[in-house]
């Protein structure tokens, strides 16, 4: 054994130069795709099925709509997105802005201006709604009348007089809040199909602690609720800070609703503050617990539906916690969301951006928040990562039938004290990409020592293989080994996600990145607009107006060099509404951000 170790590594030496050497084209030929050098992206619009992720909604001053982050989230191919808290307090969509005054519901026009881009966009929405609101659950003597939402500074553990948290208990205030509950999903039938009862509810969220038995009770009217108002919603238990086995069981007894639930959440940031590897969510970061160990439970509880969906939909480890730092965060993100996969777990990474009111300041975010800094709204590396995720496993189901082995493997655990995952998934089209790395805890500054071995790919159809990095997005063509169309010499081995699919695996249009920052202005002459637009070679930006209903209609299609357009004709109405778009070729990108102009002002 020792001298076949031995003898892999200085194989292992020799392709090392080869694997890191620069990635020239592959000659043309009949049985040959151009490999891209890169992941090429794949937009929200080109992916049926993928992975989520959470973010405040926009909000001045904080997290203007006109800057370029809440669109850069369709670039990057996130196909889900949760919505509801805006850092750890409410959000547009809470009680507590829906009901200002008892018995009035009303949304604002930027709620539905937000809803409407992710639909437009191609993101499939889910809502946490928010349980409180000082009208009816404070435990004062005194209610008010009416109140106006908390700025976002507010976060558990809040248990002032009339903070939002303190959640329904009586019968009187659980009737209040599915009122609330059922008005919201009748409002927004058609966009919004999924929708959970807000969050974290076994921890401080649930003043003064979470009890399960008070959620159950609360689910038990609020399933009715949404599937009542709306038969073809989907609601969610809401997602658990951890995975409480005990907790969930309780709550569940206590619903005796086990059947109105279609998708069961959970948060997963093993050690929270700390540098643990994702994959320990299974082994030691919850103690006795875990998601495995919590979903065989609800799978087999009384009741529960057969085809009931769980979803990890928070997740992150991020850059500033002990022993971390932003390339561990880039490395940490795809394993988690690859993990997950396997096992039908969707996942939703916390967060897009920051809101730096609140109290998580810019530590959270795949994008910087705003703290007036050059790099306010700059991608982390950890976003990348995501994009190129979202572009290579997005609509891939986990295929068991795809066995990825080697006669190395077991000596490269011993030799690494991790061990070693690989994963094989097939997309829609039949073609077959495997995933594998090793399960280490990261070191900050990307520090990991050399490993390499040979693996054995069965049942792939794959034909000219290619290595992929998910994290940098490199690819690389590399061979099979002479005289099999299975086996792979030698392959690099890290602590990062390395995928091998076909050359043709990339088989998707690149679209223009979507332009940002669009501002209107009203002047003599009309409406002055002007935008930014970014990457993917657009050739043309496209320019839209409504008048404030669902309908737009195209004005006008303009040069990608042209940032500026002033409507003469936007009539007489209220209201106008923009965006824009850009076009290539290949088709056309994400919307911008809206604007709205008051047009009985001018």
């Amino acid at each position: 054994m020792q001298r076949s170790i031995h003898a892999s590594w200085r194989l292992a030496m020799g392709a090392a130069i080869f694997l890191m050497a620069p990635i020239r084209a592959l000659p043309a030929a009949a049985d040959h795709h151009r490999v891209p050098d890169r992941i090429p992206p794949r937009r929200s619009s080109q992916i049926r099925d993928g992975f989520g992720i959470n973010s405040d909604l926009p909000r001045d001053p904080y997290l203007p709509w006109d800057r370029w982050w809440w669109t850069r989230m369709f670039d990057a191919g996130v196909k889900w997105i949760r919505i509801g808290q805006y850092e750890n307090s409410s959000d547009r969509t809470s009680w507590d802005w829906v009901e200002q005054k008892r018995g009035v519901y009303a949304v604002s026009p930027e709620l539905e201006d937000d809803v409407n881009s992710l639909v437009d966009n191609g993101v499939h929405v889910q809502v946490q709604l928010l349980y409180g609101n000082p009208l009816y659950t404070s435990p004062s003597g005194k209610l008010p009348d009416s109140i106006l939402p908390e700025p976002g500074s507010f976060h558990n553990d809040d248990r002032s007089l009339y903070s939002i948290f303190w959640p329904p208990r009586t019968p009187a205030q659980i009737e209040a809040f599915t009122r609330y509950a059922r008005w919201m999903v009748r409002h927004f039938r058609g966009r919004i199909h999924y929708w959970a009862l807000w969050n974290e509810q076994d921890i401080g969220y649930w003043n003064p602690w979470g009890n399960p038995e008070e959620y159950g009770r609360l689910l038990k009217a609020f399933v009715p609720a949404v599937h009542e108002s709306d038969p073809a919603a989907k609601v969610i238990y809401g997602g658990q800070a951890d995975p409480s086995r005990d907790f969930a069981k309780r709550a569940l007894d206590a619903c005796g609703c086990a059947a109105g639930i279609d998708v069961f959440a959970y948060h997963t940031y093993p050690g929270y503050g700390q540098n643990l590897n994702p994959e320990s969510m299974d082994y030691g970061a919850y103690g006795p617990e875990s998601p495995t160990q919590l979903r065989d439970m609800v799978r087999h509880y009384p009741g529960i539906r057969p085809d009931i969906q769980f979803w990890d939909d928070e997740f992150n480890s991020i850059p500033s916690w002990a022993g971390s730092d932003e390339s561990v965060q880039a490395k940490y993100i795809p394993r988690a969301l690859v993990y997950n996969l396997a096992r039908g777990v969707k996942t939703f990474v916390w967060l897009l951006a920051s809101a730096t009111d609140g109290n998580e300041y810019d530590d959270f975010g795949m994008i910087h928040g705003l703290r007036n800094l050059p790099d306010d709204f700059t991608p982390r590396p950890v976003f990348y990562a995501l994009q190129n995720t979202n572009a290579v496993f997005a609509d891939t189901r986990f295929d068991p039938s795809i066995k990825v082995g080697g006669p190395g493997l077991p000596a490269l655990r011993r030799q690494s004290g991790y061990p070693f995952y690989a994963y094989g998934f097939r997309a829609p089209s039949g073609k077959a990409v495997v995933a594998y790395w090793l399960a280490a805890h990261s070191l900050p500054g990307g520090v990991f020592p050399p490993f390499y071995e040979g693996l054995t790919l069965e049942n792939t159809g794959i034909e000219h293989p290619v290595l992929i990095d998910v994290v940098s997005g490199e690819i690389h063509p590399v061979q099979w080994k002479a005289g099999t169309r299975n086996v792979i010499a030698v392959l690099p081995v890290r602590d990062s996600v390395l995928a091998i699919a076909d050359e043709s695996y990339f088989d998707w249009s690149v679209l223009p990145e979507a332009p940002s920052s669009l501002r209107a202005e009203r002047t003599k002459a009309g409406i002055r607009l002007t935008w930014i637009v970014h990457g993917g070679n657009p050739a043309q930006v496209a320019i839209e107006r409504s008048s404030g209903d669902t309908s737009w209609q195209r004005i006008k299609t303009l040069p990608s060099t042209t940032q500026e357009y002033i409507d003469g004709a936007a009539g007489q109405g209220p209201l106008a509404l923009y965006r824009v778009r850009a076009v290539n070729s290949a088709g056309e990108s994400a919307y911008s951000n809206v604007v709205r102009v008051r047009l009985s002002e001018r």
